[in-house]
């Protein structure tokens, strides 16, 4: 084990109800006539993929630049509180892999800057050797860019890799780049973990993993 590659909302943070219920809060105010429930399907997806959901669920009515700024403009003032929602475990598994000299990295699909903000609100941005968007690669999840690539700048093989994920499309991808996947086990989204390696209640089962293998 010599690197973990980390997704983020939903593993380092408790993100993605947040979203999902602001979401629907702006698109019902638009004429969405359906679900919260309708809104889980963006999980997993980078932002050109969420708006093309949301221009759909949205029966074309609006532009996907007016879905940006409408949605740019609800969550600016509504904005998250990160370390409110950072995951029980984060800084000890952290912290564990630091001291074992594992390498880490976020490889996640919101944007850079997010995850960058995110990281430095909850005081962990120090413990990560490498962070890459999707929107830094060709292809986003379930494609497996973002971890090839974490492996080619963290100089290590997919075979010494773990993938830390919770959504289908997050372990779709671990797994297209041939790296073993870890799943938290999806209490409310209806998520397929079928295809991951383990699957373990939170990060705290998880670091007892680890320290049974290092």
């Amino acid at each position: 084990m010599k690197a973990i590659l980390f997704d983020m909302d939903g593993v380092l943070i408790d993100s993605e109800m947040f979203y999902m219920k602001g979401t629907f809060d702006w698109i019902s105010k638009k004429g969405f006539n359906g679900k919260l429930e309708d809104t889980y399907r963006l999980i997993g997806t980078n932002m050109e993929g969420t708006y093309n959901l949301l221009f759909e669920m949205l029966n074309g009515k609006y532009s996907i630049s007016e879905i940006d700024a409408e949605n740019k403009k609800y969550f600016s003032e509504n904005p998250i509180d990160y370390k409110s929602i950072l995951k029980p475990f984060v800084k000890e598994i952290l912290k564990f892999l630091k001291e074992h000299k594992i390498k880490t990295a976020v490889c996640s699909s919101s944007p850079k800057k997010t995850i960058e903000k995110a990281l430095k609100s909850c005081e962990i941005l120090e413990y990560f050797d490498f962070i890459v968007s999707s929107d830094e690669v060709k292809k986003s999840k379930p494609n497996p860019d973002v971890y090839l690539k974490a492996c080619e700048v963290l100089k290590v093989s997919n075979e010494d890799a773990f993938v830390i994920e919770d959504s289908s499309m997050g372990i779709e991808a671990g797994k297209n780049a041939n790296i073993k996947v870890i799943a938290l086990k999806d209490q409310y989204f209806g998520q397929d973990q079928s295809k991951a390696d383990f699957i373990f209640e939170d990060l705290g089962e998880v670091l007892n993993f680890f320290k049974s293998i290092v």
